[in-house]
């Protein structure tokens, strides 16, 4: 994936070869300064090209089109579903309880709540509480919304509506930056709005679309620092670097300016993401490897002598300070808890948690309870293997061999004798079926093209799926939703053999100049955009065959049975 060397078709011309970025090289330009003259070749410069988002009006607008499609879908009839379901019923709590005390509160009995998730993405849900109002019966609590007062329904649904709406602008921007096509980019973004996995995890107050936005975010920023190095290269062999050169002298110039800013972004939001779920960090050594791999690589293309030391010298330390930033954006995350008393396991002066290891010293005490607070979380976790009725197995999750019912009633008028409302974490099933194809395709594609973007999303969905494989050797009780990160790099795996369709032979995923009738790979080019038109309607159409299911829609009961495909296990 790193290799310097380039790849090269057996008829393709000598200048048109395909370095391991994946970046096809074009014909040298007469205009462009020749390497021997102190700039970059145009060889090279092709291989650092990089994508400006900002001057493309177009892509903007069709961003926001997709965008609009997903808010609807959605926002609109938010609260159809009264009441809290299924783990709504912890999380919208433990949301209010942090809005309004700063930690997990049990309001019906007047004690700190226990709880084994870090508190973002109850923190996130709370702020639909504060903005829009809250309401529970149990505890005999009602307040009116800061904002506005809605139907409570709306107030702990609406950050997921919010972050699931912004992880689908997140995922066709980095689609278009990755793929450099506005088509693919949208397509992606797309798929993902017309997914009912996203789309259900999107309209109730769960953790795990808050845990999909901040993997994808930290993703995506390390995609832009990717660029923003490659681009620190190119200027510098613009300005007569010379590469071979030993130490600084063969190094592009230092400053603040030329700092990773992105990449210690990525860290601040991987640190979000694990401040949502402890599972986020399955995805840290992945993206941390990504960096070093494209590191040496931008090194091998500009022609440094030793890519790995100098990698290992110059990205090293920005890595640990990015480590560093994840850290304390995780401990910030449990501010409310470490400047209260009220928490669990907060003090060891109460009788009311455990005390043989708690301490009350100032400043370290907090710290030592905090740890201690992880380690019986963690001991939970890895005792969980309770039997669930819709509890299933990692390989199961891409056959969506055991979809997790939200709720169901059988309540309402429809129309028939006998009806049924039901929301189902099911994702679309054309969709997610064409997951496991793709990535097979993915393998193939990538290393005959040696791709960088192939390797990123493999190793993205591998950080997100295998861990579980091996934790479900132990017996522990999983279920589909566990899933929710890697969906994006699924998408983006679709997306790229639907791109490779489209490209010329032998070209790039993305290529998208105009051809006309007679060009070579045009009838290619023709073929692959209308297969690729038809699965994206298909799965649009698929969308709506299972929407109902999706939002609790009230149908006849006739009706709700057909869309059971998998009959016993969809039910």
């Amino acid at each position: 994936m790193t290799s310097a060397s380039t790849a090269q078709s057996p008829s393709a011309d000598p200048a048109t070869t395909v370095e391991v970025t994946g970046e096809p090289s074009p014909t040298p330009d007469p205009a462009a300064p020749r390497a021997d003259g102190g700039g970059a070749a145009a060889v090279i410069r092709r291989r650092f090209a990089t994508v400006d988002a900002r001057a493309d009006r177009f892509s903007w607008l069709a961003t926001a089109v997709v965008v609009a499609i997903a808010a609807i879908l959605r926002f609109v009839d938010l609260s159809r579903i009264k009441g809290k379901i299924f783990d709504e019923t912890y999380y919208a709590k433990d949301g209010y309880g942090l809005i309004s005390r700063g930690v997990e509160w049990n309001y019906k009995d007047n004690v700190p709540s226990y709880v084994v998730h870090p508190p973002l993405g109850k923190w996130l849900i709370g702020l639909g509480e504060w903005a829009f109002g809250y309401q529970d019966a149990d505890s005999k609590v009602s307040v009116p919304g800061h904002l506005i007062t809605t139907s409570p329904e709306f107030g702990w649904r609406f950050s997921a509506a919010v972050i699931g709406t912004l992880s689908v602008l997140l995922l066709v921007r980095i689609g278009r930056r990755m793929f450099r096509s506005t088509v693919l980019g949208c397509a992606a973004g797309l798929l993902l709005a017309l997914d009912g996995f996203h789309l259900v995890l999107s309209r109730t107050a769960l953790l795990d679309i808050f845990l999909l936005f901040f993997v994808l975010a930290a993703f995506g920023a390390l995609v832009l620092d990717r660029d923003a190095r490659r681009r620190r290269w190119a200027r510098a062999l613009d300005d007569g670097l010379d590469p071979s050169q030993p130490g600084r002298a063969g190094r592009p110039p230092t400053g603040w300016r030329t700092w990773p800013w992105w990449r210690l972004a990525a860290g601040v939001l991987i640190g979000c993401a694990c401040a949502v779920k402890w599972s986020a960090v399955y995805f840290v050594p992945v993206f941390a490897l990504l960096v070093i791999l494209w590191e040496v690589g931008v090194r091998r293309s500009a022609g440094v002598r030793r890519p790995w030391r100098d990698t290992a010298l110059d990205e090293l330390p920005w890595l640990v300070l990015a480590g560093v930033l994840m850290v304390l954006t995780y401990l910030a995350s449990w501010s409310g808890w470490l400047l209260t008393d009220d928490g669990y396991y907060r003090s060891a002066s109460s009788t009311a948690y455990p005390t043989g290891s708690l301490s009350d010293a100032p400043v370290i005490g907090p710290l030592i309870n905090l740890f201690e607070y992880h380690r019986a979380a963690y001991g939970f976790h890895a005792q969980l293997d309770d039997a669930h009725k819709y509890q299933s197995w990692p390989w199961q999750w891409l056959l969506l061999g055991r979809p997790v019912a939200f709720h169901y009633s059988g309540d309402g008028v429809c129309g028939a004798p006998s009806c049924a409302s039901e929301i189902l974490l099911l994702g679309t099933p054309l969709l997610w079926w064409s997951f496991l194809p793709a990535l097979v395709a993915l393998v193939w594609l990538g290393v005959a093209r040696r791709d960088w973007r192939a390797g990123a999303i493999l190793l993205s969905v591998a950080a997100g799926i295998l861990p579980w494989f091996v934790l479900a050797l132990d017996g522990r009780t999983m279920f589909s939703f566990y899933a929710a990160p890697v969906l994006p790099f699924l998408v983006l795996a679709v997306v790229y053999v639907l791109g490779a369709l489209i490209a010329p032979a032998g070209g790039d995923v993305g290529e998208m100049a105009a051809l006309t009738p007679g060009d070579p790979g045009y009838e290619r080019r023709l073929v692959g955009s209308v297969a690729a038109g038809a699965y994206v309607l298909l799965v649009g159409l698929c969308f709506a065959y299972f929407y109902p299911i999706f939002v609790g829609k009230v149908i006849p009961y006739s009706d709700w049975l057909a869309r059971m495909w998998l009959d016993g296990r969809w039910i």
